[in-house]
């Protein structure tokens, strides 16, 4: 069954209007019509089976059949620090990321990142795009959250950041003990979980200090050099696995 979102204003006693950009695409692409029942999320975990009762311009009106919790969202609370990539390359690892259920994304602008945002309106800008990027994986992958595309944050901020998580943690190329599976192992009662990936060019010695300093653990993933837009993908699938998620 087709699945949308739609604000949780929206959402009655026993009616919900959809009023976004998937009012349009039920409209016109899927030619859904009156009658027909679709899946409605609230984005915050509700899923809603519902009856289409009117299709109007900007505006789809539907009955409330049925509401449960959605079964597909984890139990665990993953945050990725993203280094700033090239190109579109921060894209996909939204994409994909969200797909494997990371609940949180947060640019980060380390000091070798090859792109810049310069200003509040570039940031403001970026973030709005890459929202609505998760929303539509979101969509895709049956998700009944949509994760949250965070304001950037630099090296500092993201220190003060992660300390409400039970576990963080930075995949390091220059780390050779330290291994990720064992790291998790140690912490399986852990439900907010954090971790930062460096840009192309990796982290600087400092960052890397001051994170060390902070508490946060370097790991290995192996040995091999992981790209930064695979970098993630891998470790949210490390991290689904070990704790039962996937």
């Amino acid at each position: 069954m087709p699945k949308f979102f739609t604000a949780r204003e929206n959402i009655k006693e026993t009616t919900l209007v959809i009023d976004n950009e998937d009012a349009n695409h039920i409209k016109k692409v899927l030619r859904i019509g009156v009658g027909d029942e679709i899946t409605v999320c609230d984005g915050a975990g509700m899923d809603y089976r519902v009856s289409i009762t009117s299709i109007q311009k900007s505006l789809i009106e539907c009955e409330i059949l049925e509401r449960k919790k959605c079964d597909t969202e984890p139990d665990i609370e993953i945050t990725l620090y993203q280094g700033l990539p090239k190109a579109a390359k921060m894209d996909y690892i939204i994409q994909k990321n969200t797909e494997l259920g990371i609940s949180r994304i947060v640019p980060a602008k380390l000091s070798r990142c090859v792109v810049k945002l310069e200003g509040k309106s570039a940031e403001e800008k970026k973030c709005e795009r890459w929202q609505k990027i998760a929303n539509e994986a979101a969509k895709q992958s049956g998700r009944g959250v949509v994760p949250k595309i965070a304001e950037p944050m630099d090296i500092d901020e993201i220190i003060e950041s992660v300390k409400d998580s039970d576990l963080v943690f930075v995949p390091y190329e220059c780390e050779e003990e330290s291994r990720l599976k064992t790291l998790l192992n140690t912490a399986k009662d852990a439900k907010r979980i954090s971790f930062i990936i460096g840009p192309e060019g990796g982290f600087d010695a400092l960052e890397i200090e001051k994170l060390k300093n902070a508490g946060i653990k370097p790991v290995t993933l192996g040995k091999r050099i992981l790209r930064t837009e695979t970098a993630a993908e891998a470790v949210v699938s490390m991290i689904m696995y070990e704790y039962d998620e996937i």
